[in-house]
Formats: structure tokens, C-alpha cells, sequence
């Protein structure tokens, strides 16, 4: 294990504050509480089954709280918290191109078949969870989903009978019995209903719901709009499609920013050394949610002068985007408007303003050293792969990556907020 944080490799308006190697198990999703004043981290890790939690109290001296194992064969990978629970995705680890290397990532032939649905956890100790209940899905589980307090859990679920993820609606009134109350699919996914499938769509997740409407990333269908006004029964509003861009993902994050009638949109790069599509990240006009029309597109990152590649694509790993900061109507997380917080893989961190819908801008960027000692077997050749952002109320980033540990992180370039 080792303390020291990584050198900086390339930095614009945003700081080093703190590093923490989470023991040797490099972190993936993130999600936050505070509890008696205590500000905690909870990390969904990538290479072992489990999650952690981080007191973040004080950002320059991150420590690790506890960490809570769990079984093999199934991701554990993406995590969300609020109202005192804990929901966690279980999800059959990725197979198939370009995730054919299942032992990769973790999968063990002789070892336990998957788990699929979500845990519910009990944090209101957040370093003394306590297990609630399994809500099982099914079929290949869940992948990204929604949960920011109160009555309902909307989830990106692969459910038995269909091609791809589809939107499954759960009702935890009863923390300990959750039940299915609504799903949405987009037409063609139904297989065992005689649909006649529709390859690369499937809902990536999260849903991301306001005042009524849910944003779902439907991959190669693009941003899908669906009233969930009425839970039991989710109802199409509209869709935008971005055609082949985003490789087979296609879209993989919808933020709505409500306040500016604005979305932000990306894809995620999957394949090494530049073979996908062209990724992509978008605003979306969405005044009339009948009508969403896209306004542009976010410039590509660059290198900074005297670096050893010409292009990120050349660094080798994944380039381009991943995660987006998202608030989850939470509020010790930093609302969105202005300043988008972006993961771009070995580009690592990007901070670009909004201010101008029409002309998106980066106004600032952090990209670690590489890494220098292997705590997974991706990507391929060692290179820093920036995965998760979650901005806090105070201004403190907190990025993951596929072989680093923890980096807490500052902005202090135009519209940064006050110290």
C-alpha cells in the first residue's frame, strides 16, 4: 500500500488537495452523506466486490472508514445513497465483445453464478451498514440507477425476456419487501412479447427523474423522455437520437439542469487506443420536452504542449467521456449550472463552462501521472482511466480511477465557487 499521491501529468484551474490509495482497491461509483456533521464517501470498488466508505470531514486528510465485503461473481460497481440508505447494483459481470475477457474483470468460471437487483443497507451508521433486503430483478440485474430519497428507486434493470436494460420502477416503502410497481421499455426490446429486437438499445442508467420526467442515456436510442408522473404507469414523452456516434454504448449519461431548461449528454468510450465510434458529449435543449432539439457539441480535449503524444487517443487506454458530476437532488452535493464536471478516461478530469449553451468551453482539467503499480488487469497498457466525479457543497472533487486510489481535487479557475 502506498500513501503517495500520483505526480501531476497536466493541470489547468483545478488543485491537488488530498490522495488516498483506498488500501489498494482502486475505487468506481461514488455517492455521499453527511451524518452528525460527518462527511462520508461511500465507493463502490472496481477490481473487489464490496463497498467502502471514506470520511471526507476534513478533504486534506481523506480516511477510510470501513470497508464491506461481498461475494464474488457479480458487480458490485455502482452505489447510491440518500434518506439513510444505501442502494447498491448487483449486476452478471460484462461478457461479450469488447468484454470478452470476462476473467478480467473478475469472473471466476468455477466460482457462484451472479446476483441480480439491488441491496438495500441501512448507513445511518455509515461505518456500521446494515443489510435491509435483496430486491431481485432477475436476469442480468441492474447497472446505473436512481435513488435520491423517499418512496421510489427507478432502475436500469436487464430483465428476463428482453434484449437489454429497460426501466424498472420499485416501490421501498417497505424497505424490507420492495415490490415492482411500473417498467418502460423501448419498442423492439420485448423479445418473449414477439418484439423484434433492437440492437444497442438499452438503458444505461441512471433515470434521471424531475418534476415528474425521467431522462434515461438509452444508448444507441438516444435520450428518451417518459412521464413517471404516475409511477405504475411510465408513459413516452419524446427522444433524441445521436445515430452512431458513442460507439455500440451510444448515449450513457443524461443530466437535466431544470433551472436553465438545459441538458448535458455524453457517451463513454469502451474500446482501447481510439476503436470506437466518436464519442461525444452534447447540451440538449429541454424547454419543451416534446421538442428536444440538440444545440452542440463539447470540445474535444486536448494535450497540453510537450507531451509525449500528439492526442489523447495515442496515450493509449480509453479516451473520452464517462461520468458526468451528478447532484442527485442532494444538498451537500454541488447543484449543476454554469460548470460541468466530466471523467474523459486517460484525459482524466474536464471542467468546462455552460454558460453559453451554444458554445461549450473547458476551463480547466487535471490529469494525473500514470499509474505505476497494476491493481487491475485494465487497461491494457497502464495509463491513468479517470472514472467516477462527485463534487461536493464545499467544492471538493473526488475522482476514481481504474488503478489509482481516491483524488480529492479543487477547481479555482473562472466561476469556481468561494472557498
Amino acid at each position: 500500500m502506498t500513501m503517495t499521491a500520483p505526480g501531476i501529468e497536466q493541470a489547468r484551474n483545478v488543485e491537488l488537495v488530498a490522495y488516498h490509495d483506498l488500501n489498494g482497491r482502486p475505487g468506481f461509483k461514488m455517492a455521499m452523506q453527511v451524518v452528525d456533521g460527518r462527511w462520508y464517501l461511500h465507493v463502490a470498488h472496481l477490481w473487489d466486490p464490496g463497498w467502502g466508505v471514506v470520511d471526507v470531514t476534513d478533504p486534506r486528510r481523506p480516511s477510510v472508514s470501513h470497508f464491506e465485503p461481498w461475494r464474488k461473481n457479480t458487480w458490485t460497481i455502482q452505489v447510491q445513497v440518500a434518506d439513510g440508505l444505501m442502494v447498491c447494483a448487483l449486476e452478471a459481470i460484462a461478457a461479450g465483445a469488447p468484454f470478452a475477457e470476462t476473467v478480467a474483470w473478475g469472473f471466476e468460471p468455477s466460482g457462484p453464478p451472479h446476483e441480480a437487483g439491488i441491496l438495500l443497507w441501512d448507513v445511518l451508521t455509515p461505518t456500521a451498514p446494515k443489510l435491509v433486503s435483496h430486491f431481485n430483478t432477475g436476469g442480468s440485474g441492474t447497472h446505473r440507477n436512481f435513488y435520491v430519497g423517499g418512496r421510489y428507486a427507478y432502475l436500469a434493470a436487464g430483465v428476463e425476456g428482453f434484449a437489454g436494460n429497460i426501466l424498472v420502477i420499485a416501490d421501498l416503502s417497505d424497505r424490507a419487501h420492495p415490490v415492482e410497481v411500473g417498467r418502460w421499455w423501448f419498442p423492439g426490446q420485448w423479445l418473449a412479447g414477439g418484439e423484434a429486437g433492437t440492437p444497442g438499445v438499452s438503458l444505461h442508467g441512471p433515470a434521471y427523474v424531475d418534476d415528474g420526467l425521467a431522462y434515461l442515456p438509452y444508448g444507441k436510442a438516444g435520450m428518451v423522455i417518459v412521464d413517471v408522473s404516475d409511477p405504475t404507469r411510465p408513459r413516452f414523452v419524446s427522444r433524441v437520437s445521436f445515430g452512431d456516434l458513442g460507439g455500440f454504448i451510444g448515449l450513457h449519461t443524461v443530466l437535466p439542469i431544470p433551472r436553465r431548461k438545459l441538458a448535458v449528454v455524453n457517451s463513454e468510450a469502451i474500446l482501447e487506443d481510439g476503436l470506437d465510434f466518436a464519442n461525444y458529449a452534447a447540451v440538449v435543449d429541454i424547454a419543451d420536452a416534446r421538442k428536444p432539439r440538440i444545440m452542440s457539441l463539447f470540445p474535444t480535449p486536448a494535450p497540453e504542449p510537450g507531451m509525449p503524444y500528439r492526442n489523447f487517443v495515442a496515450k493509449g487506454g480509453r479516451f473520452g467521456p464517462h461520468n458526468q458530476h451528478m447532484p442527485h437532488h442532494q444538498p451537500h452535493l454541488m447543484p449543476v449550472d454554469n460548470l460541468v464536471h466530466m471523467t474523459y478516461f486517460n484525459a482524466g478530469l474536464r471542467v468546462y463552462d455552460i454558460s453559453d449553451p451554444y458554445m461549450p468551453t473547458e476551463v480547466g482539467h487535471f490529469v494525473p501521472a500514470d499509474p505505476t503499480v497494476r491493481r487491475g488487469p485494465l487497461p491494457t497498457k497502464l495509463v491513468t482511466q479517470s472514472e467516477d466525479v462527485l463534487v461536493d457543497a464545499r467544492g471538493y472533487i473526488y475522482v476514481t480511477d481504474k488503478n489509482h486510489g481516491l483524488l480529492v481535487l479543487r477547481y479555482v479557475g473562472p466561476g469556481a465557487p468561494s472557498a
